[in-house]
């Protein structure tokens, strides 16, 4: 099997995955942003303009949407878990199926974002996927993504690849990126993450 099938194949395997816990998932998760996060949120639409668009990659039940389109943004809602998508839909929510390492983005966007996302992209699909989304925003747009903070990552249902904080602001500036924030936190279960926000040049 080839480097992209592997990835391909664990990234499918994760998605099964959620799709199985989608409504687990749904009944646990905040369905306001907490403070920390409602500040990212509103520094990423301060550079997208409020009548801007951004697009959100893995939304999930799609809540941190839904705060965002409060601040008066249009939201282009994906995920690759159908799953999540239909518990959107069933509140009048529309999301589309997007795979962020087999589609087309599409854009150009104001900003895009990707909440702990990347993580379960292969190490080896990093940069491509990367690249990807610099060529989705206008020149000026912005991107926030959260990284988990370590080393290696792990296996099973759920591959989650960690990264340190310098080695991921690296990728994202050999993504043709200019990063102007980064922020650490504990989360749940002592889970460590890093935040970061940048933009493609102007």
């Amino acid at each position: 099997m080839g480097v992209l099938s592997k990835a391909l194949a664990k990234s499918r395997q994760t998605i099964n995955a959620y799709e199985d816990y989608a409504e687990r998932y749904d009944a646990i998760v905040r369905h306001v942003p907490n403070p920390r996060e409602q500040a990212s949120l509103k520094r990423l639409v301060a550079i997208a303009g409020t009548a801007g668009q951004i697009l959100e990659v893995g939304s999930g039940p799609g809540y941190d949407a839904d705060f965002l389109e409060s601040l008066g943004v249009k939201v282009r809602r994906t995920d690759a878990t159908k799953r999540f998508l239909e518990l959107q839909a069933a509140r009048g929510k529309q999301g589309e199926l997007l795979d962020l390492i087999t589609d087309d983005l599409g854009g150009p966007y104001d900003a895009v974002l990707a909440l702990a996302v990347l993580i379960h992209v292969p190490r080896g699909q990093i940069d491509q996927v990367l690249a990807k989304i610099a060529g989705s925003l206008r020149p000026g747009g912005a991107f926030l993504v959260s990284m988990r903070n370590g080393d290696g990552e792990t296996g099973g249902e759920y591959h989650t690849v960690y990264w340190r904080r310098d080695d991921f602001a690296a990728r994202l500036e050999s993504a043709g990126l200019v990063l102007i924030r980064d922020d650490f936190n504990v989360g749940r279960d002592r889970e460590e993450w890093n935040t970061f926000l940048a933009v493609r040049p102007s």
